[in-house]
């Protein structure tokens, strides 16, 4: 019995009935994956999200050489396997990978949208679910990132800070016009850690998104930023937050910035905090090889990355005292265990503690000693 209503992404809305294709194959195919689009849209995914998936189900289709309604596991089974062992994918995306799979199998084999009639009725086969518990990786702790990656001591940040600022004066005792692009993506860094940002909120800042804050007025016109476009969940808009100053050293930073410098890049009718010399904003790209230059120059381990500036910055808080539900506040999780994966104190502040809680044990044991005296 067909459903009454035509769910999106449904072979109704791509095939009419009765009429004969040019290449039938090629073209359901291309109708089913239009249809998978509309089915994740309508879910409310980011066309990101989208479009990964898709290309994820065109690259399993070509390395098969087979078409939805000819997959078996066995064949995922070796195109994941061949993944892992050529080209050394880490198991996050390797599970991406079947999930997307899987997710496309579902959609074509579900009876409202009518696929799997459609490829009985024209190939006399249909397509089937070959994603299943047993081939595949089961996601079965709460971080599974990479163990190199960690948060950078303050020595390595301070040296970091250092050499991008010392960049920008050399190139600017050259002659050379790169040291504004330089000077922005130093400062880009100190503000991605002076707040816990993640790259692409540091990146999509504008500048109207710093603006004062009432508890601490000594920051001026930086007392806190706004994020807008924050890690965002399956289905729903990037989630804001607003993250309070706590560093002194991040107004004269921030001015510095906005008064001096980036007036030079004739960004007068430009939003962005950090403007790029050809578009909008600069871009991820720009920021990663930058980045990377930077550390390869210092000599630092690529356990160092990006998100380490976000890592450091709870790390760095905790370890100087300040109370783990803020910072939780302040990177905008919402669970606490989420907030001590990234917290990476140091062997010396563990020490400190311990230290602290023996004396303090001590005390206490000796002032019962004096009292019963």
């Amino acid at each position: 019995m067909r459903p009454t209503s035509v769910a999106p992404g449904a072979a109704s809305l791509h095939l009419i009935d009765g009429v004969a294709l040019f290449r039938p194959e090629e073209q359901v195919f291309e109708a089913m994956l239009k249809g998978f689009a509309n089915q994740q849209l309508a879910r409310n995914l980011a066309r990101g999200t989208v479009e990964g998936r898709e290309n994820t189900v065109k690259a399993f289709s070509a390395y098969t050489n087979a078409f939805p309604w000819q997959w078996s596991a066995a064949m995922v089974d070796e195109w994941l396997g061949d993944l892992r062992s050529l080209r050394d994918l880490k198991r996050s995306t390797v599970r991406s990978y079947s999930e997307a799979i899987r997710s496309f199998c579902h959609f074509a084999t579900d009876p409202a949208y009518e696929w799997s009639a459609t490829c009985e009725d024209r190939f006399g086969t249909h397509p089937i679910q070959i994603v299943h518990e047993w081939n595949t990786a089961v996601h079965v702790q709460a971080n599974e990132g990479d163990p190199k990656k960690r948060a950078f001591t303050k020595k390595e940040l301070h040296d970091f800070f250092a050499h991008a600022d010392e960049q920008v004066a050399l190139i600017r005792s050259r002659g050379r016009k790169g040291w504004l692009p330089a000077f922005r993506d130093a400062t880009l860094f100190k503000v991605a850690y002076a707040y816990g940002l993640r790259r692409n909120e540091t990146r999509m800042l504008d500048a109207a998104d710093f603006a004062r804050n009432i508890a601490g007025p000594e920051f001026g016109e930086f007392g806190l930023c706004r994020v807008r476009f924050g890690k965002a969940k399956k289905g729903s808009p990037p989630k804001q937050r607003s993250v309070m100053t706590v560093w002194d050293w991040t107004r004269d930073v921030l001015d510095e910035w906005f008064t001096e410098v980036r007036p030079w890049f004739g960004a007068d009718d430009n939003p962005a905090a950090w403007p790029s010399e050809r578009g909008l904003r600069v871009g991820c790209q720009r920021l990663n090889s930058r980045f990377i230059a930077y550390r390869t120059e210092l000599g630092l381990d690529d356990g160092l990355d990006f998100h380490g500036l976000r890592r450091s910055y709870v790390t760095h808080l905790i370890e100087d005292g300040w109370d783990p539900r803020f910072v939780q506040e302040q990177v905008g999780h919402e669970h606490a265990s989420t907030t001590s994966i990234y917290t990476c104190v140091s062997s010396d502040f563990r020490k400190r503690t311990l230290r602290r809680h023996l004396d303090g044990l001590v005390a206490e044991a000796l002032g019962g000693q004096e009292a019963q005296g």
